[in-house]
Protein backbone atom coordinates (compact mmCIF):
# COMPACT_ATOMS: atom_id res chain seq x y z
CA UNK A 1 0.00 0.00 0.00
CA UNK A 2 1.24 3.85 -0.45
CA UNK A 3 0.47 7.16 -1.17
CA UNK A 4 0.38 9.12 -4.38
CA UNK A 5 1.76 11.99 -4.35
CA UNK A 6 2.22 14.85 -6.68
CA UNK A 7 5.09 17.21 -6.42
CA UNK A 8 5.48 20.35 -9.24
CA UNK A 9 3.08 17.93 -11.45
CA UNK A 10 5.63 14.51 -10.66
CA UNK A 11 3.64 11.58 -9.40
CA UNK A 12 4.61 8.60 -7.98
CA UNK A 13 3.55 5.92 -5.48
CA UNK A 14 5.18 6.50 -2.32
CA UNK A 15 5.33 4.56 0.79
CA UNK A 16 4.74 5.38 4.48
CA UNK A 17 7.70 7.10 6.51
CA UNK A 18 9.35 8.75 3.47
CA UNK A 19 10.15 12.03 3.52
CA UNK A 20 8.83 14.39 1.12
CA UNK A 21 12.94 15.83 0.14
CA UNK A 22 13.35 11.84 -0.56
CA UNK A 23 10.11 11.91 -2.57
CA UNK A 24 10.85 14.60 -4.57
CA UNK A 25 14.55 13.15 -5.52
CA UNK A 26 13.34 10.40 -6.52
CA UNK A 27 11.05 12.14 -9.18
CA UNK A 28 14.29 14.37 -10.21
CA UNK A 29 12.60 17.52 -8.31
CA UNK A 30 15.23 19.83 -7.25
CA UNK A 31 14.94 20.82 -3.58
CA UNK A 32 16.96 23.74 -1.97
CA UNK A 33 19.56 22.58 0.72
CA UNK A 34 22.06 23.40 2.61
CA UNK A 35 22.35 21.15 5.17
CA UNK A 36 22.18 17.78 3.93
CA UNK A 37 18.36 17.36 5.32
CA UNK A 38 19.21 18.21 9.18
CA UNK A 39 16.09 20.72 9.45
CA UNK A 40 18.88 23.33 9.95
CA UNK A 41 18.80 25.47 6.58
CA UNK A 42 15.09 25.90 6.34
CA UNK A 43 15.48 26.18 2.87
CA UNK A 44 13.57 22.88 1.39
CA UNK A 45 10.59 24.52 1.91
CA UNK A 46 7.20 22.71 0.71
CA UNK A 47 3.60 24.01 0.32
CA UNK A 48 1.30 21.15 0.83
CA UNK A 49 -2.40 21.93 -0.67
CA UNK A 50 -3.83 18.54 -0.74
CA UNK A 51 -2.80 16.02 1.98
CA UNK A 52 -1.71 17.20 4.98
CA UNK A 53 -3.26 14.67 6.97
CA UNK A 54 -1.15 11.96 5.47
CA UNK A 55 1.53 13.75 6.71
CA UNK A 56 3.60 13.73 10.13
CA UNK A 57 2.99 16.59 12.68
CA UNK A 58 5.46 19.58 12.06
CA UNK A 59 8.90 19.09 13.75
CA UNK A 60 10.68 21.45 15.83
CA UNK A 61 12.41 22.88 13.09
CA UNK A 62 9.08 23.90 11.42
CA UNK A 63 7.61 26.11 14.04
CA UNK A 64 8.17 29.34 11.98
CA UNK A 65 5.73 27.99 9.58
CA UNK A 66 1.92 28.31 9.11
CA UNK A 67 -0.73 26.98 7.22
CA UNK A 68 0.05 24.85 4.31
CA UNK A 69 4.00 25.37 4.13
CA UNK A 70 6.47 22.48 5.26
CA UNK A 71 10.24 21.26 5.63
CA UNK A 72 10.13 18.51 3.40
CA UNK A 73 13.37 17.15 5.03
CA UNK A 74 11.06 16.90 8.35
CA UNK A 75 7.49 15.93 6.81
CA UNK A 76 7.01 12.23 6.08
CA UNK A 77 4.22 10.40 4.74
CA UNK A 78 2.13 8.63 7.94
CA UNK A 79 -1.01 7.01 6.13
CA UNK A 80 -0.51 4.18 3.98
CA UNK A 81 -3.24 5.44 1.39
CA UNK A 82 -4.41 8.53 -0.01
CA UNK A 83 -3.15 11.44 -1.91
CA UNK A 84 -0.66 14.21 -1.40
CA UNK A 85 0.17 17.40 -3.86
CA UNK A 86 2.75 19.43 -3.29
CA UNK A 87 5.09 22.00 -4.96
CA UNK A 88 8.27 23.47 -4.41
CA UNK A 89 8.79 27.17 -3.88
CA UNK A 90 10.50 27.63 -7.78
CA UNK A 91 8.00 26.05 -10.20
CA UNK A 92 9.27 25.61 -12.87
CA UNK A 93 6.16 26.09 -14.86
CA UNK A 94 5.41 29.43 -13.50
CA UNK A 95 4.82 31.86 -16.41
CA UNK A 96 6.99 35.11 -14.88
CA UNK A 97 7.04 38.29 -17.02
CA UNK A 98 11.04 39.28 -17.91
CA UNK A 99 10.67 41.61 -21.42
CA UNK A 100 9.73 45.03 -22.14
CA UNK A 101 8.10 46.06 -25.26
CA UNK A 102 6.57 50.00 -26.54
CA UNK A 103 9.45 51.61 -24.19
CA UNK A 104 9.62 55.52 -25.63
CA UNK A 105 12.91 56.13 -27.92
CA UNK A 106 14.79 58.28 -25.03
CA UNK A 107 14.82 55.05 -22.79
CA UNK A 108 17.45 53.01 -25.36
CA UNK A 109 21.15 53.42 -24.10
CA UNK A 110 22.92 54.34 -27.09
CA UNK A 111 26.40 53.36 -25.36
CA UNK A 112 27.20 51.84 -21.99
CA UNK A 113 28.78 54.12 -19.73
CA UNK A 114 29.08 51.07 -16.76
CA UNK A 115 30.61 51.41 -13.10
CA UNK A 116 33.34 48.36 -14.22
CA UNK A 117 35.19 49.23 -17.13
CA UNK A 118 38.56 47.55 -18.59
CA UNK A 119 42.13 48.57 -19.11
CA UNK A 120 44.01 45.72 -20.82
CA UNK A 121 44.14 42.92 -18.73
CA UNK A 122 42.84 45.33 -15.43
CA UNK A 123 39.75 45.57 -14.55
CA UNK A 124 38.49 48.65 -13.27
CA UNK A 125 35.28 49.57 -10.94
CA UNK A 126 34.82 53.36 -10.71
CA UNK A 127 38.36 53.49 -11.85
CA UNK A 128 40.31 51.74 -9.36
CA UNK A 129 41.64 48.37 -10.19
CA UNK A 130 39.82 45.45 -8.35
CA UNK A 131 41.22 42.38 -10.01
CA UNK A 132 43.29 41.14 -13.40
CA UNK A 133 41.45 38.69 -16.11
CA UNK A 134 40.46 38.42 -19.27
CA UNK A 135 37.49 37.54 -21.01
CA UNK A 136 34.07 39.22 -20.83
CA UNK A 137 33.03 41.60 -17.49
CA UNK A 138 29.13 40.61 -16.14
CA UNK A 139 27.03 42.14 -14.40
CA UNK A 140 23.54 41.03 -12.50
CA UNK A 141 20.30 42.96 -12.83
CA UNK A 142 17.97 41.68 -9.84
CA UNK A 143 14.52 42.64 -9.76
CA UNK A 144 12.91 41.40 -6.58
CA UNK A 145 9.24 41.20 -6.83
CA UNK A 146 7.19 40.66 -3.79
CA UNK A 147 5.59 37.61 -6.06
CA UNK A 148 8.38 36.65 -8.85
CA UNK A 149 11.70 37.18 -9.36
CA UNK A 150 13.67 37.72 -12.45
CA UNK A 151 17.51 37.78 -12.89
CA UNK A 152 19.53 39.08 -16.10
CA UNK A 153 23.42 38.72 -16.88
CA UNK A 154 24.30 41.24 -18.63
CA UNK A 155 27.78 42.07 -20.50
CA UNK A 156 28.81 45.25 -19.52
CA UNK A 157 30.89 46.41 -22.57
CA UNK A 158 28.16 45.78 -25.12
CA UNK A 159 24.99 45.80 -23.11
CA UNK A 160 23.89 42.44 -24.00
CA UNK A 161 21.84 40.24 -21.94
CA UNK A 162 23.78 36.72 -22.09
CA UNK A 163 21.41 34.90 -19.30
CA UNK A 164 18.17 35.45 -17.32
CA UNK A 165 16.35 33.42 -14.71
CA UNK A 166 12.87 33.93 -13.03
CA UNK A 167 10.92 32.19 -10.49
CA UNK A 168 8.56 32.89 -7.43
CA UNK A 169 9.50 34.56 -4.48
CA UNK A 170 10.52 31.60 -1.80
CA UNK A 171 9.59 33.90 0.45
CA UNK A 172 5.92 33.82 0.28
CA UNK A 173 5.65 31.30 3.44
CA UNK A 174 6.08 34.17 5.42
CA UNK A 175 2.42 35.75 3.95
CA UNK A 176 1.40 37.12 0.32
CA UNK A 177 2.06 40.97 0.73
CA UNK A 178 4.32 43.20 2.19
CA UNK A 179 2.86 44.14 5.43
CA UNK A 180 2.64 40.15 6.18
CA UNK A 181 6.24 39.74 5.70
CA UNK A 182 7.40 42.82 7.75
CA UNK A 183 5.00 41.12 10.76
CA UNK A 184 7.06 37.49 10.03
CA UNK A 185 10.37 39.31 9.90
CA UNK A 186 9.68 40.82 13.24
CA UNK A 187 8.39 38.09 15.09
CA UNK A 188 10.86 35.22 13.77
CA UNK A 189 14.28 35.97 14.58
CA UNK A 190 17.32 34.89 12.20
CA UNK A 191 16.68 36.45 9.30
CA UNK A 192 14.84 33.21 7.62
CA UNK A 193 12.93 36.06 4.45
CA UNK A 194 16.68 37.07 3.66
CA UNK A 195 18.74 33.27 3.98
CA UNK A 196 15.44 31.53 2.12
CA UNK A 197 15.84 34.35 -0.79
CA UNK A 198 19.55 34.37 -0.89
CA UNK A 199 19.50 30.61 -1.47
CA UNK A 200 17.38 30.42 -4.06
CA UNK A 201 18.93 33.49 -5.38
CA UNK A 202 22.31 31.56 -5.21
CA UNK A 203 21.32 28.25 -6.41
CA UNK A 204 19.14 30.46 -9.81
CA UNK A 205 22.82 32.41 -10.18
CA UNK A 206 25.14 29.47 -9.88
CA UNK A 207 23.20 27.35 -12.55
CA UNK A 208 23.32 30.39 -15.31
CA UNK A 209 25.60 29.72 -18.15
CA UNK A 210 28.15 32.21 -17.25
CA UNK A 211 30.98 32.06 -15.05
CA UNK A 212 30.38 33.55 -11.99
CA UNK A 213 33.90 34.79 -11.09
CA UNK A 214 32.87 37.20 -14.07
CA UNK A 215 30.31 39.14 -12.29
CA UNK A 216 31.65 42.49 -11.24
CA UNK A 217 28.70 44.21 -9.84
CA UNK A 218 25.06 43.99 -9.00
CA UNK A 219 22.11 46.23 -9.55
CA UNK A 220 18.61 45.10 -7.45
CA UNK A 221 15.41 46.63 -7.38
CA UNK A 222 12.62 45.98 -5.18
CA UNK A 223 9.93 47.39 -3.09
CA UNK A 224 11.00 49.29 -0.15
CA UNK A 225 10.13 45.94 1.90
CA UNK A 226 11.59 43.51 -0.25
CA UNK A 227 14.87 45.14 -1.34
CA UNK A 228 15.49 45.79 2.88
CA UNK A 229 14.65 42.50 3.48
CA UNK A 230 17.15 41.53 1.15
CA UNK A 231 19.47 43.27 2.02
CA UNK A 232 18.93 42.27 5.89
CA UNK A 233 18.20 45.61 7.59
CA UNK A 234 15.20 46.11 10.18
CA UNK A 235 11.79 46.48 8.32
CA UNK A 236 9.57 47.23 11.01
CA UNK A 237 9.39 51.01 10.61
CA UNK A 238 8.38 50.21 6.97
CA UNK A 239 4.92 48.79 8.51
CA UNK A 240 4.56 51.45 10.72
CA UNK A 241 3.39 55.20 10.12
CA UNK A 242 5.40 57.53 8.30
CA UNK A 243 6.34 53.96 6.57
CA UNK A 244 9.68 55.35 6.36
CA UNK A 245 12.80 52.47 6.12
CA UNK A 246 15.98 52.99 7.56
CA UNK A 247 17.55 54.34 5.00
CA UNK A 248 14.34 56.69 4.12
CA UNK A 249 15.00 57.67 7.70
CA UNK A 250 18.79 58.42 7.20
CA UNK A 251 18.27 60.69 4.54
CA UNK A 252 15.38 62.53 5.36
CA UNK A 253 17.72 63.39 8.67
CA UNK A 254 20.89 64.24 6.97
CA UNK A 255 23.05 61.30 7.90
CA UNK A 256 23.00 59.96 4.13
CA UNK A 257 23.09 61.80 0.64
CA UNK A 258 20.80 59.25 -0.99
CA UNK A 259 18.42 55.93 -0.14
CA UNK A 260 20.10 53.76 -2.41
CA UNK A 261 22.70 51.01 -0.32
CA UNK A 262 25.86 49.97 -2.12
CA UNK A 263 27.72 46.91 -0.31
CA UNK A 264 30.55 44.19 -1.22
CA UNK A 265 28.50 41.70 -2.70
CA UNK A 266 29.78 39.24 -0.96
CA UNK A 267 28.59 40.34 2.24
CA UNK A 268 25.11 38.63 1.05
CA UNK A 269 27.23 35.31 -0.40
CA UNK A 270 26.17 35.36 -3.95
CA UNK A 271 28.12 33.83 -6.33
CA UNK A 272 30.31 37.00 -7.69
CA UNK A 273 33.78 38.00 -8.12
CA UNK A 274 35.07 38.60 -4.49
CA UNK A 275 35.54 42.24 -5.31
CA UNK A 276 32.01 42.68 -7.03
CA UNK A 277 29.75 45.37 -5.61
CA UNK A 278 26.06 45.64 -5.10
CA UNK A 279 24.17 48.50 -5.42
CA UNK A 280 20.63 48.31 -4.87
CA UNK A 281 18.37 51.43 -6.50
CA UNK A 282 17.37 54.49 -4.26
CA UNK A 283 13.80 54.40 -2.84
CA UNK A 284 10.78 57.12 -3.38
CA UNK A 285 9.59 57.49 -0.67
CA UNK A 286 7.33 55.11 2.17
CA UNK A 287 6.30 51.85 0.40
CA UNK A 288 7.18 53.22 -3.37
CA UNK A 289 10.76 51.74 -4.21
CA UNK A 290 13.42 50.84 -6.00
CA UNK A 291 11.81 48.71 -8.23
CA UNK A 292 8.99 51.68 -8.94
CA UNK A 293 12.56 54.30 -9.25
CA UNK A 294 13.81 51.22 -12.03
CA UNK A 295 10.13 51.72 -13.58
CA UNK A 296 10.63 55.65 -13.82
CA UNK A 297 14.05 55.36 -15.22
CA UNK A 298 13.27 52.70 -18.28
CA UNK A 299 9.48 54.53 -18.57
CA UNK A 300 10.30 58.21 -18.52
CA UNK A 301 14.06 58.74 -17.99
CA UNK A 302 13.94 62.49 -19.50
CA UNK A 303 10.08 63.97 -18.58
CA UNK A 304 9.15 66.45 -21.03
CA UNK A 305 5.59 68.68 -20.53
CA UNK A 306 3.34 65.81 -21.47
CA UNK A 307 1.09 64.49 -18.29
CA UNK A 308 2.25 61.01 -18.13
CA UNK A 309 1.00 58.14 -15.82
CA UNK A 310 2.79 55.13 -14.60
CA UNK A 311 1.30 52.23 -12.77
CA UNK A 312 2.50 49.06 -12.18
CA UNK A 313 -0.36 46.96 -10.66
CA UNK A 314 0.47 44.00 -8.36
CA UNK A 315 0.14 43.04 -4.73
CA UNK A 316 1.60 46.66 -3.77
CA UNK A 317 0.66 48.64 -6.73
CA UNK A 318 3.08 51.76 -7.77
CA UNK A 319 1.88 55.00 -9.04
CA UNK A 320 3.72 58.00 -10.70
CA UNK A 321 1.23 61.04 -12.48
CA UNK A 322 3.26 64.20 -13.53
CA UNK A 323 5.47 65.94 -15.93
CA UNK A 324 8.83 68.05 -16.23
CA UNK A 325 7.14 70.70 -13.86
CA UNK A 326 6.08 68.60 -11.18
CA UNK A 327 6.00 64.33 -10.29
CA UNK A 328 4.26 62.87 -7.63
CA UNK A 329 4.32 59.16 -6.76
CA UNK A 330 1.99 57.15 -4.47
CA UNK A 331 1.59 53.11 -3.75
CA UNK A 332 -2.08 51.32 -3.53
CA UNK A 333 -2.16 48.32 -1.00
CA UNK A 334 -4.43 46.20 -3.58
CA UNK A 335 -3.36 42.80 -2.24
CA UNK A 336 -2.87 39.56 -3.61
CA UNK A 337 -6.46 39.41 -5.41
CA UNK A 338 -5.05 40.21 -8.66
CA UNK A 339 -2.42 37.47 -8.76
CA UNK A 340 -5.50 34.66 -8.13
CA UNK A 341 -4.87 34.45 -3.97
CA UNK A 342 -8.46 34.44 -2.49
CA UNK A 343 -10.35 33.73 -5.26
CA UNK A 344 -11.84 30.13 -4.80
CA UNK A 345 -10.93 29.80 -8.91
CA UNK A 346 -8.12 31.71 -8.24
CA UNK A 347 -4.18 30.70 -9.32
CA UNK A 348 -1.15 32.11 -10.13
CA UNK A 349 0.16 32.16 -13.67
CA UNK A 350 1.13 28.50 -14.15
CA UNK A 351 0.46 25.78 -16.41
CA UNK A 352 -3.63 24.75 -16.32
CA UNK A 353 -4.46 28.81 -15.57
CA UNK A 354 -7.51 29.94 -17.63
CA UNK A 355 -5.72 33.73 -19.09
CA UNK A 356 -8.52 34.47 -21.11
CA UNK A 357 -12.51 34.32 -21.28
CA UNK A 358 -14.94 34.99 -23.85
CA UNK A 359 -18.74 35.02 -22.76
CA UNK A 360 -21.20 33.96 -25.15
CA UNK A 361 -25.18 34.65 -25.67
CA UNK A 362 -27.81 32.25 -24.47
CA UNK A 363 -26.50 29.10 -22.31
CA UNK A 364 -23.59 28.69 -24.74
CA UNK A 365 -20.52 28.06 -22.23
CA UNK A 366 -17.86 30.25 -22.21
CA UNK A 367 -14.80 29.73 -24.27
CA UNK A 368 -11.35 30.12 -22.56
CA UNK A 369 -7.52 30.24 -23.50
CA UNK A 370 -5.36 27.82 -20.56
CA UNK A 371 -1.67 28.73 -20.30
CA UNK A 372 0.28 25.18 -21.49
CA UNK A 373 -3.07 24.35 -23.71
CA UNK A 374 -4.28 21.41 -21.10
CA UNK A 375 -6.91 20.77 -18.71
CA UNK A 376 -7.94 24.20 -16.96
CA UNK A 377 -7.06 24.31 -13.53
CA UNK A 378 -8.09 27.82 -12.46
CA UNK A 379 -8.19 31.48 -13.07
CA UNK A 380 -5.17 33.40 -12.98
CA UNK A 381 -5.08 37.35 -12.64
CA UNK A 382 -5.47 38.87 -16.69
CA UNK A 383 -8.36 35.99 -16.84
CA UNK A 384 -10.39 37.16 -14.11
CA UNK A 385 -10.33 40.60 -15.31
CA UNK A 386 -11.38 39.38 -18.78
CA UNK A 387 -14.38 37.94 -16.81
CA UNK A 388 -15.39 40.59 -14.75
CA UNK A 389 -15.28 42.37 -18.66
CA UNK A 390 -17.76 39.84 -19.90
CA UNK A 391 -20.23 40.19 -17.40
CA UNK A 392 -20.43 43.54 -17.74
CA UNK A 393 -20.66 43.52 -21.59
CA UNK A 394 -23.14 40.77 -21.40
CA UNK A 395 -25.29 42.58 -18.94
CA UNK A 396 -25.04 39.39 -16.59
CA UNK A 397 -22.77 41.55 -13.73
CA UNK A 398 -24.61 44.73 -12.61
CA UNK A 399 -21.74 47.70 -11.73
CA UNK A 400 -22.20 47.26 -8.15
CA UNK A 401 -20.91 43.64 -9.01
CA UNK A 402 -24.17 41.24 -8.40
CA UNK A 403 -24.92 38.86 -10.58
CA UNK A 404 -28.38 40.25 -12.56
CA UNK A 405 -30.18 36.96 -12.38
CA UNK A 406 -30.01 36.64 -9.02
CA UNK A 407 -27.94 33.73 -8.44
CA UNK A 408 -24.78 33.70 -6.28
CA UNK A 409 -22.03 32.42 -8.77
CA UNK A 410 -21.54 32.10 -12.48
CA UNK A 411 -19.92 28.94 -13.78
CA UNK A 412 -16.86 29.55 -15.79
CA UNK A 413 -16.18 25.67 -16.85
CA UNK A 414 -18.11 23.02 -15.82
CA UNK A 415 -16.04 20.15 -16.55
CA UNK A 416 -13.47 21.26 -14.13
CA UNK A 417 -15.53 22.51 -11.58
CA UNK A 418 -14.49 26.17 -11.95
CA UNK A 419 -17.36 28.34 -10.55
CA UNK A 420 -16.71 32.44 -9.66
CA UNK A 421 -19.19 33.68 -7.07
CA UNK A 422 -19.52 36.66 -5.61
CA UNK A 423 -17.49 36.55 -2.84
CA UNK A 424 -14.73 36.40 -5.31
CA UNK A 425 -15.97 39.64 -6.88
CA UNK A 426 -16.07 41.53 -3.35
CA UNK A 427 -12.42 40.51 -3.42
CA UNK A 428 -11.46 41.96 -6.62
CA UNK A 429 -13.60 44.87 -6.53
CA UNK A 430 -11.46 46.13 -3.39
CA UNK A 431 -8.28 45.31 -4.88
CA UNK A 432 -9.65 47.59 -8.27
CA UNK A 433 -11.42 50.34 -5.30
CA UNK A 434 -7.52 50.40 -3.84
CA UNK A 435 -5.71 51.53 -7.49
CA UNK A 436 -8.81 53.35 -8.09
CA UNK A 437 -8.70 55.45 -4.87
CA UNK A 438 -4.66 55.55 -6.05
CA UNK A 439 -5.51 57.22 -9.03
CA UNK A 440 -8.21 59.58 -8.17
CA UNK A 441 -6.34 60.70 -4.85
CA UNK A 442 -2.74 61.66 -6.94
CA UNK A 443 -5.12 63.13 -9.92
CA UNK A 444 -6.78 65.69 -7.05
CA UNK A 445 -3.49 66.15 -5.82
CA UNK A 446 -2.10 67.08 -8.60
CA UNK A 447 -5.10 69.43 -9.76
CA UNK A 448 -5.82 67.62 -12.86
CA UNK A 449 -8.68 65.25 -14.03
CA UNK A 450 -7.43 61.63 -15.48
CA UNK A 451 -9.01 62.58 -18.58
CA UNK A 452 -5.93 65.05 -19.18
CA UNK A 453 -3.45 62.59 -19.05
CA UNK A 454 -1.65 62.85 -22.43
CA UNK A 455 -0.19 58.90 -22.18
CA UNK A 456 -0.72 55.82 -19.83
CA UNK A 457 1.85 53.44 -19.17
CA UNK A 458 0.87 49.56 -17.47
CA UNK A 459 3.67 48.42 -16.09
CA UNK A 460 4.32 44.68 -14.80
CA UNK A 461 3.14 41.48 -15.75
CA UNK A 462 0.01 41.89 -14.94
CA UNK A 463 -0.24 44.98 -16.66
CA UNK A 464 1.41 43.22 -19.83
CA UNK A 465 -1.66 40.55 -19.83
CA UNK A 466 -4.85 42.69 -19.85
CA UNK A 467 -7.45 42.93 -22.18
CA UNK A 468 -7.37 46.73 -22.05
CA UNK A 469 -10.99 46.97 -23.45
CA UNK A 470 -12.15 44.51 -20.44
CA UNK A 471 -10.23 46.72 -17.96
CA UNK A 472 -11.38 50.33 -19.35
CA UNK A 473 -15.14 48.69 -19.19
CA UNK A 474 -14.73 47.80 -15.16
CA UNK A 475 -12.91 51.21 -14.65
CA UNK A 476 -9.60 48.99 -13.47
CA UNK A 477 -7.66 52.01 -15.49
CA UNK A 478 -8.76 55.07 -16.90
CA UNK A 479 -11.27 54.90 -20.12
CA UNK A 480 -8.53 56.53 -21.98
CA UNK A 481 -8.39 56.46 -26.01
CA UNK A 482 -6.10 53.14 -26.70
CA UNK A 483 -3.64 55.29 -28.51
CA UNK A 484 -2.53 56.88 -24.94
CA UNK A 485 -2.23 53.33 -23.04
CA UNK A 486 0.56 51.51 -23.56
CA UNK A 487 1.47 48.18 -21.73
CA UNK A 488 5.57 47.72 -21.25
CA UNK A 489 5.54 44.72 -19.75
CA UNK A 490 8.88 44.52 -16.57
CA UNK A 491 9.83 47.69 -16.43
CA UNK A 492 11.41 47.37 -13.27
CA UNK A 493 13.87 44.51 -14.95
CA UNK A 494 14.42 46.93 -17.57
CA UNK A 495 15.29 49.94 -15.37
CA UNK A 496 17.95 47.31 -13.31
CA UNK A 497 19.97 46.75 -16.35
CA UNK A 498 20.10 50.60 -17.66
CA UNK A 499 21.07 51.65 -13.97
CA UNK A 500 23.75 48.62 -14.18
CA UNK A 501 24.90 49.54 -17.95
CA UNK A 502 25.00 53.38 -16.95
CA UNK A 503 26.40 55.29 -13.92
CA UNK A 504 25.12 58.50 -15.32
CA UNK A 505 21.35 57.35 -15.83
CA UNK A 506 22.07 55.94 -12.24
CA UNK A 507 23.30 59.03 -11.04
CA UNK A 508 20.54 61.23 -12.63
CA UNK A 509 17.76 58.89 -11.01
CA UNK A 510 19.24 59.76 -7.41
CA UNK A 511 18.78 63.29 -8.15
CA UNK A 512 15.57 62.78 -9.52
CA UNK A 513 13.53 61.13 -6.71
CA UNK A 514 14.40 63.64 -4.59
CA UNK A 515 12.28 65.72 -6.66
CA UNK A 516 9.13 63.41 -6.60
CA UNK A 517 6.53 64.14 -3.89
CA UNK A 518 5.21 61.04 -2.13
CA UNK A 519 1.46 61.45 -1.91
CA UNK A 520 -0.27 59.44 1.66
CA UNK A 521 -3.67 58.40 -0.07
CA UNK A 522 -4.63 57.71 3.78
CA UNK A 523 -4.41 60.95 4.74
CA UNK A 524 -6.84 62.35 1.75
CA UNK A 525 -10.25 63.02 3.60
CA UNK A 526 -12.24 61.86 0.11
CA UNK A 527 -9.29 58.91 -0.29
CA UNK A 528 -12.51 56.52 1.15
CA UNK A 529 -14.70 57.94 -1.07
CA UNK A 530 -12.50 57.36 -4.40
CA UNK A 531 -12.11 53.81 -2.91
CA UNK A 532 -15.57 52.74 -2.64
CA UNK A 533 -16.33 54.68 -6.25
CA UNK A 534 -13.15 52.64 -6.98
CA UNK A 535 -14.75 49.22 -5.93
CA UNK A 536 -17.87 49.27 -8.79
CA UNK A 537 -17.37 48.25 -11.97
CA UNK A 538 -17.80 51.33 -14.73
CA UNK A 539 -15.49 53.27 -16.47
CA UNK A 540 -13.41 56.06 -14.71
CA UNK A 541 -11.88 58.93 -16.52
CA UNK A 542 -14.15 61.55 -17.16
CA UNK A 543 -13.88 65.16 -15.26
CA UNK A 544 -16.41 64.69 -13.12
CA UNK A 545 -14.44 61.16 -11.51
CA UNK A 546 -11.66 63.53 -9.44
CA UNK A 547 -13.68 66.53 -9.47
CA UNK A 548 -12.91 67.79 -6.09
Amino acid sequence: MSVTLFINSQVAPVAAGTSLFDAAESLGVNVPSSCRKQGKCRECLMEVFEGRECLTPPAAPEQHLKGAFRLSCCARVAADTGTIRAHTMRRATMHVEDSTMNLPPQARLDRPDPAVTRDGDRVLLDGHEIARAAGPLLGLALDLGTTTIVIRALDLETGRIVATASFENPQRFGGTDVMARIQYDTEHPGRLLQRTLLGYLSRAIAQLPINPLRIFEIVVVGNSTMRDLFLGLDVRSIGQKPYWSETETAYRTGRTATTAVTIQARELRLPCHPAARLYALPLVGGHVGGDAAACLLAVAPQLGDELVAIMDIGTNTELFMGNRHKLLAASCPAGPAFEGRAISCGMPGLDGAIEKIWLHDGDVPPSVRVIGGGRPEGVCGSGLIDLLGELRRTDRMNEFGRFEDGSSEFTIHAEAGLVFRESDINELAQAKGANVAGLLTVAKAYGITLDRLDRFYLAGGFGRHLDLAASRRIGLIPDLPIAKIAQVGNAAIEGACLALLSVSRRRALEELVKTIRHVELETDPEFFDHFVQGCQFRPIGAAKEVAS
